[in-house]
């Protein structure tokens, strides 16, 4: 089956039917390789680092590799979608992703595995947004709620599992398994993808893909980060004129990978700095507390994976639970408070130091850790989504992701700065555990000033009605798009789906 966005509804997919089902494992699958490997990575630095002789700035690579060239084309990878097709951009993805892990995988040096990791992102920046994307244009308007909330719940378990298989892993083999653990993965989504997932694509639009923006997008990401992960205020500032620049060759592009009147609603551009603020704490946090766990504390690569598994019982739990109270009291308290249960998590984990248990130290402050993220995730990508046209839903959700990275990525490039570690320095243990301690107080306040934006920004009424007051030219009417106009949860129930949890985004992932 062939659909544009704009499909007569009889002509879209039924959540029940063989197709739906189909169509929901392809994408939980392919977007969940992607998340599984983000957090699977963290686990495996300190054997990587020891078997590479990797620095902290090379380990810092190692992550933001990957989240760089992500970042920088993800947008590229929704628009690309919506234009030529969201299955074929979303099965490209899925194998430059596998042949990049398997580089990954065989790398002998640092240099080759941080270039593989960017390679990786590129396929990323066109299977992430393709996912959701997909199940917002393939999904008949009364079911999108209910696969929005399957496919985000196991998303989010696969993510939260991530951990605890790359420890084993790394384990019971080699770091290097963390990255071969992709190749089954993808050729089991490009199967069900060739074989059940329809195909869907926006009314053609004028103007090819926007390559110059991309580069120079890219090129601002990349200044800005070397600057923070080498301490170099010159290269930190020609990052910020790269970006100031992007944003004037999307304003003078014809067709731009980034319209920027879509930051007309105010829904959609509060509940983006919600999420830059967000996932710019949680990353930094993410991002050491393996190392800490490994090389401060002793903890075996399966015993520091295994100590987030409160994370994944929390989220199957509750996260159903809170996707349904913000489908009835609304996004905004959520919102607020889930951000300052993260914060309190991330301060309870200043307790962690050499000589604490596990269950006196780390245990309660995953558990609240959990806890906000359970409570912010599901309202948060709702609301993203409730804010834009499911014409432009590839873009809206490619703009969501890309907002998540780049906010991760300047987070941990930031790290050495924060915590006060010399560039290119191999840190110690004590060193590593009072810079994490630094890392993780301004990785809480960054989570709770994303709580109060989304106090005094979020309304409570954006998922069950328009929103008043748009410009028209950023929410176009149902008669204008020629389509269902589409809050989540509007004729449809709860983003729950059984016992699943709804959390659209994974904690470094966002998407």
């Amino acid at each position: 089956m062939t659909a544009s966005a704009a499909a007569p509804a009889g002509e879209l997919v039924r959540f029940g039917t063989a197709t739906g089902k189909w169509l929901l494992i392809g994408t939980i699958l392919g977007s969940g390789m992607a998340s599984l490997d983000a957090t699977v990575v963290n686990v495996a630095l300190p054997r990587l680092s020891s078997d590479l002789h990797a620095d902290f700035a090379d380990l810092q690579w190692v992550i933001n590799g990957y989240t760089l060239t992500l970042a920088s084309l993800i947008l590229v990878g929704g628009s690309l979608g919506d234009r030529y097709g969201r299955r074929k951009v979303f099965s490209i993805g899925v194998i430059a992703f596998a042949g990049a892990s398997l580089l990954c995988g065989l790398a002998p040096n640092v240099a080759t595995l941080v270039g593989a990791r960017m390679l990786q992102g590129v396929g990323g920046a066109m299977l992430a947004p393709g996912s959701l994307a997909i199940l917002q244009a393939s999904f008949h308007p009364d079911d999108r709620a209910r696969a929005i909330g399957a496919w985000s719940g196991f998303g989010g378990i696969t993510t939260a599992i991530g951990p605890f298989v790359g420890g084993w892993l790394v384990d019971a083999a080699s770091w290097r398994y963390v990255f071969l653990l992709n190749l089954p993965l993808a050729a089991l989504v490009l199967w069900v993808a060739a074989k059940h997932i329809p195909e869907t694509r926006s009314p053609p639009t004028e103007g090819g893909a926007d390559i110059i923006g991309a580069i120079v997008g890219a090129l601002g990401l990349a200044g800005l980060t070397y600057g923070l992960i080498e301490q170099s205020w010159p290269l930190g500032l020609a990052g910020l004129i790269g970006l100031v620049a992007f944003v004037l060759v999307e304003r003078a592009t014809r067709s731009p990978m980034l319209p920027l009147t879509i930051f007309r609603s105010v829904q959609f551009s509060a509940t983006n700095v919600v999420t830059l603020f967000v996932y710019a704490g949680l990353a930094a946090a993410l991002f050491l507390i393996g190392l800490v766990l490994q090389e401060a504390l002793g903890y075996s690569p399966i015993e520091a994976g295994a100590a987030s598994l409160p994370i994944t019982v929390v989220m199957l739990v509750f996260s159903a639970r809170a996707g349904a109270l913000a489908q009835r009291i609304g996004p905004r308290l959520p919102m607020t408070l889930g951000p300052f249960v993260i914060a309190a998590g991330l301060l309870l984990m200043t307790r962690i130091r050499p000589g604490v248990s596990y269950f006196g130290a780390v245990f309660p402050a995953v558990l609240v850790f959990a806890g906000g993220l359970a409570l912010t995730v599901a309202p948060l990508t709702a609301t993203v989504l409730a804010a834009a046209n499911a014409e432009h839903s590839g873009i809206a959700s490619g703009v969501n992701n890309a907002v998540a990275r780049v906010g991760g990525l300047l987070a941990v490039a930031a790290v050495p700065l924060i915590a006060g570690f010399a560039p290119s320095a191999v840190v110690g243990p004590d060193k590593l555990v009072a810079g994490f301690h630094a890392a993780l107080v301004g990785a809480a306040v960054l989570v709770a000033i994303g709580g109060v934006v989304a106090w005094t920004t979020i309304r409570s009424t954006v998922l069950q009605q328009p929103l008043p007051g748009e410009e028209p030219s950023a929410q176009p009417s149902a008669a204008d798009a020629g389509e269902p106009y589409f809050h989540c949860g509007v004729g449809g129930p709860p983003l729950v789906v059984g016992t699943s949890p709804s959390s659209p985004t994974s904690p470094t992932a966002s998407g």
